[in-house]
């Protein structure tokens, strides 16, 4: 199946179940969530944020390595540029070849963000790419990443028709960079905005959320899941536990070690959000 739009694999999810979204910082995390996707035979988006793009200095070399691995995966696979606020950013995704792209405004006014979001929508619709976004202020006065916020439905189905974007990021509880799985989502909301808005809606700052919570979202409506603390949490554990036990030093074993935890982890995410019961 190789390398697929988001708006495709969002399809496939839209009477019931998510995708799982991980975001990509090492060439690593990339090989795990093929594996973890060829072995459950469910499609996964791969992120790579705009954060993880200054840490490598350039999107490219990442980039490259991420859509080399998604296009020999037998599953579909997405490439998805995570939270980009520099258009130009954008321009190199869809240079490289990414199927999917998030425009954040969030920290735009509402009517800056809508523009800029619907010439984004327009570049990336152009080449064959899909569009996700979220509101800002609009979003919330707290920001729009804090737990207290909460996307406003009414205001989401303007945004959504006013730039045409494909999936729509929402405010409902959750938070970026939570390393205990506390918060607390607010489904009527989700209820309440799936509803209103006629694009899937995607939860942001998941690694707070608790499993149980994950599946009520979903069947509240949530269609894409975001996790990336969690996942890296897992990489660093399992890559110190091999460290401290084995003594090894040779960089392969160890993050050898941090990619099949990983892999084994993410597997289990894709299986609890499709509905996809887990292996025996």
């Amino acid at each position: 199946m190789s390398l697929t739009a988001l708006t495709e694999v969002l399809e496939t999810v839209r009477h019931g179940g998510a995708i799982a979204a991980f975001n990509v910082i090492q060439i690593e995390h990339a090989e795990a969530y093929a594996a973890a996707a060829e072995q459950s035979d469910l499609p996964v988006i791969m992120q790579i944020s705009e954060n993880c793009v200054r840490y490598h200095g350039s999107l490219e070399p990442i980039g490259a390595a991420t859509l080399a691995i998604g296009r020999s995966c037998r599953v579909p696979v997405v490439v998805h540029l995570d939270h980009a606020t520099d258009p130009e950013l954008v321009a190199q995704a869809l240079a490289l070849g990414f199927t999917s792209v998030m425009f954040d405004g969030s920290a735009l006014d509402d009517s800056t963000n809508c523009e800029r979001t619907r010439e984004v929508a327009k570049q990336c619709h152009a080449e064959g790419v899909s569009i996700e976004a979220e509101l800002g202020e609009v979003g919330g006065k707290a920001g729009v990443h804090d737990p207290s916020a909460r996307t406003d439905p009414s205001d989401a189905e303007w945004f959504v028709e006013a730039t045409a974007v494909d999936a729509l990021a929402v405010a409902v509880g959750s938070s970026h960079a939570m390393t205990e799985r506390t918060a607390q989502i607010d489904t009527t909301l989700i209820e309440r905005l799936r509803a209103s808005v006629p694009v899937p809606l995607v939860l942001h700052g998941s690694s707070g959320v608790s499993d149980s919570d994950l599946v009520g979202a979903v069947a509240a409506g949530i269609r894409k899941v975001n996790i990336a603390t969690h996942m890296n949490i897992v990489f660093t554990n399992a890559m110190l536990d091999h460290v401290r036990h084995q003594q090894a030093f040779d960089t392969r074993k160890y993050l050898g070690a941090a990619r099949e935890a990983v892999a084994s982890e993410a597997e289990r995410l894709q299986r609890l959000l499709s509905g996809v019961p887990e292996r025996p």
